[in-house]
């Protein structure tokens, strides 16, 4: 492919914003081919390299009429004479993206609603254990709010401290599932890779743990005043 016309292309791929691309030069791919156990011999029986110069293209949009409509464009350019887009895997790949995403939302619902469980009885035990401290507080003229306080700081770091222990378990669950997961997107032709969350995903767990632990208490404390009322 001549200079003129790569640069074309690559303009043009920069214009759609397509995501990353690489150029690929026909010789390259030939050679990539010899290097092949298997393709060797067919390669050197050739009186000439059929490969033409390609570019690949990695999308940052993964969805499959997104990926559909970016080929169609793409095949509708001047000196574009193919173009290759394995549908079929990208339909697999979104569905089991789509279904891992639902599988976590629901263990993250039943991760929460554990944390909100634990922290109510946690809280609610030791409200009875303090019952008779309470009693007294009250009658040198603590306020509910004064009372509450203590129980509601208690739920949070416990909730905090479980949004970490969550983020360590999320980066053992990387560690153990990396090379696997390399693996397969090596048997594909591609190049996936597990992303560990960084500081500020790690933070929001926190946060989100602090939440559910300050409402776990504040229900549990709630429930269990007015027992002792």
């Amino acid at each position: 492919m001549p200079a003129k016309r790569g640069r074309e292309i690559e303009t043009r791929l920069k214009q759609a914003a397509t995501g990353k691309w690489r150029f690929v030069p026909k010789e390259e791919a030939l050679k990539r081919l010899q290097s092949s156990a298997d393709m060797a011999e067919i390669v050197a029986s050739l009186p000439r390299n059929p490969l033409p110069d390609a570019f690949v293209v990695e999308p940052t949009n993964s969805d499959p009429e997104a990926l559909e409509i970016l080929r169609k464009e793409v095949a509708g350019w001047p000196r574009v004479a193919h173009v290759q887009l394995d549908s079929a895997w990208v339909k697999r790949l979104d569905a089991f993206l789509r279904l891992a995403k639902l599988g976590l939302w629901m263990l993250a619902g039943i991760f929460g609603a554990g944390l909100v469980a634990v922290t109510f009885n946690t809280i609610r035990l030791q409200v009875l254990a303090q019952a008779a401290e309470i009693e007294v507080a009250r009658m040198i003229g603590a306020t509910d709010a004064f009372i509450r306080r203590p129980f509601y700081y208690f739920g949070a770091l416990q909730g905090a401290l479980g949004g970490l222990l969550a983020a360590a378990l999320v980066f053992g669950a990387l560690l153990l599932l990396a090379e696997p997961v390399g693996e397969i997107a090596a048997l594909y032709g591609g190049s996936f890779g597990l992303r560990a969350p960084g500081a500020v995903e790690v933070a929001g767990l926190a946060a989100i743990g602090a939440f559910l632990g300050w409402l776990g208490a504040q229900l549990s404390v709630s429930l269990s005043l007015r027992k002792l009322d």
